[in-house]
């Protein structure tokens, strides 16, 4: 059973931590930390501290992720903890970064006793996982796994900025990243701590869950081009305004997945020009994002999006191109991690539930390189992605007695 004089401490802790990296943003609404900014870097100050009093050694990856190891001499199997540093414009306080920080606050308990476990632990402290500044994301699991494509580095942030000059500003090598494949023989597994984003914790008043699967992902850059002209004097039936044929493509993709039970798109990052009063727009831009458990259904719906967005075009006088940015699988959780994950909950006298995530996480990227896991920690309300996300200590203090057993378990 649960210690709870030990592990609301713990709780309390990570709460406190959680308030220091929130200075680590922008001044802004919410939580704003993107990659490679001066807000990352302070965040990574930050980070490296609660890694050292976990007593890890810690070192920046060519990808950007901080790594926290502890000592391993014997040359034991390693269990990869962790999740993102980074988060969405004007967000959230614990998304990502939470799963970091229980890490580290559970790697801590056994600074002393690292000879006597059977396992050498190492935490993980990505620098992306929404792909907010960059039309794409997962970077360091990917590079980690060795699926990272170099081409990515090419890509632009909305400042034209390419992805591969705002890393090596941050001090980081592109070139090495694409290299830094780990070898699977010597890692046992990987396991994220992570807030619940949908309705099971929350619905069922439960602190903690486990991941059965995690959902596909596809993003796609809708390129739509007209033609700028007055908007007064040009006739109605001659326009060719870029952003109504835009906003008829979101409505009848919006339509078509309201329609294809178990799949979810959405629209974002919307950008026009000339973007102007008195103007026809002759550019706008979007990003498609498609998610479903079922990789089949995700990929058809990419065809029947790129169908129905063309037919539109054409229909409104304009061009289109579509371009994939990113795409990931979906992911079944590894069973042994699972039950292991279970066992902790249940010594730790939590409840023990096991459902699908529809939002990506890093452990996604981490399947093809290792076993991956994942605990959900309720969110109060459910919010994500929100300034008023909110995960209260008590269940933080489960998830770090849950992930204190489950180190202890996963060398038997």
């Amino acid at each position: 059973m649960i210690n709870s004089r030990v592990i609301m401490k713990d709780g309390m802790r990570a709460e406190r931590g959680l308030n220091a990296i929130t200075a680590a943003l922008e001044p802004v609404d919410g939580v704003t930390r993107l990659t490679w900014t001066p807000e990352r870097r302070q965040a990574i100050e930050i980070i490296t501290a609660w890694m050292v009093a976990a007593g890890l050694s810690v070192h920046l990856d060519a990808a950007g992720t901080l790594v926290g190891a502890s000592p391993n001499p014997q040359g034991k199997p390693v269990l990869l903890l962790g999740s993102h540093q980074g988060s969405v414009r004007n967000g959230e306080r614990h998304d990502g970064i939470m799963g970091v920080a229980l890490a580290c606050l559970a790697a801590k308990r056994f600074r002393d006793q690292w000879d006597s476990l059977p396992v050498a632990v190492e935490v993980l402290a990505f620098a992306d996982e929404t792909g907010v500044r960059f039309p794409t994301a997962l970077i360091g699991p990917r590079a980690l796994a060795g699926k990272l494509d170099p081409s990515v580095f090419d890509l632009t942030d909305q400042s034209g900025v390419t992805m591969r000059k705002a890393m090596e500003d941050f001090g980081l090598s592109p070139d090495a990243a694409a290299n830094l494949r780990r070898d699977a023989a010597g890692i046992l597994g990987y396991a994220e701590v992570h807030i619940e984003q949908d309705l099971a914790l929350e619905t069922a008043d439960h602190s903690v869950g486990i991941a059965a699967g995690i959902c596909g992902i596809s993003r796609f850059l809708i390129d739509v081009t007209g033609e700028t002209g007055h908007a007064g004097t040009v006739p109605i039936a001659g326009l060719k305004n870029a952003m109504v044929a835009m906003s008829r493509m979101i409505a009848a993709i919006t339509d078509e997945a309201e329609r294809d039970t178990g799949l979810l798109a959405t629209f974002g990052q919307i950008a026009m020009r000339p973007n102007v009063v008195d103007t026809t727009l002759t550019r706008a831009t979007a990003i498609l994002e498609i998610r479903s458990i079922d990789d089949g259904q995700r990929n058809d719906f990419g065809e029947t999006s790129g169908r129905l967005a063309t037919g539109i075009a054409a229909r409104s006088g304009c061009s289109v191109a579509i371009h994939e940015t990113f795409t990931q699988a979906a992911t079944t959780c590894d069973a042994r991690l699972q039950r292991l994950l279970a066992k902790s909950a249940a010594t730790a006298g939590a409840h023990v539930q096991h459902f699908t995530s529809n939002a990506t996480h890093n452990a996604s990227a981490m399947a093809d390189l290792c076993p991956t896991a994942m605990l959900f920690v309720r969110s109060q309300r459910s919010i994500s992605h929100r300034p008023d996300e909110f995960t209260i200590s008590d269940d933080t203090s489960v998830a770090i007695e849950v992930m204190t057993n489950f180190i202890r378990l996963c060398g038997t």
